[in-house]
């Protein structure tokens, strides 16, 4: 017969399970995939994830139990702290993000796929994304605090925040800042995650990164539920923070472990 029908094959559970939501940003696919949206949504997400940390530094002065929960209870950032902040990430992203972003959509311009990935896929890409980028700022981390120029130069900048707070987590250097955007990107083509993957993974690394960097310590905060110590967390970075030395992996504790720069926390 010279009629024959195109073979389907049939989506599995966890596709059908995500089809609903990838079909929903399909429909996007014009803002999606216009060279304006990686900056609008990295802005975006981070700015919403910081503003909830931002509303509990306001509210401490009125809500005393509040600071039950801060890891450095004295210290409130003022307006003079959290504005240039702000100026620096809306800045980088404008000034320096946005071009390259226009220079990669001109040269490479890529159709969303038809179907989602696995939903286990996308667990297992994502992980080992945080794993790898877990990896490699821990060895640019280090290096950027055991020689002097390097961190003079580039790194210092993060640390002029002590104690840290959440919209702090973007007050960095642009090498800082294409360094682990460069991670990010190289870990999601080596791996060939899907877009929809790759838009998780940045969801989940801004909220990590932020929460990071919060000064909050809450019974649900990321490292309570990871068990067996093997996520530092928010306790874990804002002792980096205020001591230097230690503590170097951004999100897990085995790097540091293996090397003998873990410094444990005294949980509440």
């Amino acid at each position: 017969m010279s009629n024959i029908s195109e073979l389907h094959v049939p989506c599995s559970a966890g596709q059908l399970l995500l089809q609903p939501l990838w079909d929903r940003l399909r429909t996007l696919e014009s803002l999606t995939q216009s060279p304006f949206f990686p900056v609008i949504f990295s802005i975006t997400v981070y700015v919403v994830f910081c503003l909830p940390f931002v509303v509990l530094d306001f509210l401490c002065p009125w809500v005393p139990a509040l600071r039950r929960y801060k890891i450095q209870p004295n210290f409130l950032p003022t307006a003079r702290q959290l504005l240039p902040c702000l100026a620096q990430t809306l800045y980088q992203h404008l000034v320096f993000v946005f071009p390259l972003t226009l220079v990669y959509w001109a040269g490479s311009p890529a159709l969303l796929p038809a179907e989602p990935p696995e939903l286990l896929q996308l667990v297992c890409h994502v992980v080992l994304c945080l794993l790898l980028f877990d990896a490699e700022f821990f060895v640019w981390h280090l290096l950027h605090h055991k020689v002097p120029w390097l961190y003079r130069t580039f790194h210092k900048m993060h640390h002029q925040n002590s104690p840290s707070f959440a919209l702090a987590t973007q007050y960095m250097s642009v090498w800082e800042l294409f360094s682990l955007g460069f991670f990010d990107m190289m870990n999601v083509t080596v791996l060939q995650c899907h877009p929809l993957t790759i838009l998780v993974f940045h969801v989940v690394n801004i909220w990590l990164s932020v929460e990071d960097h919060s000064g909050y310590d809450f019974p649900w905060s990321t490292h309570r539920l990871v068990p067996f110590g093997w996520y530092g967390g928010v306790a874990h970075h804002d002792l980096h923070h205020s001591q230097f030395n230690c503590n170097f992996a951004p999100y897990f504790t085995h790097w540091d472990r293996l090397l003998g720069t873990l410094r444990p926390t005294h949980a509440k």
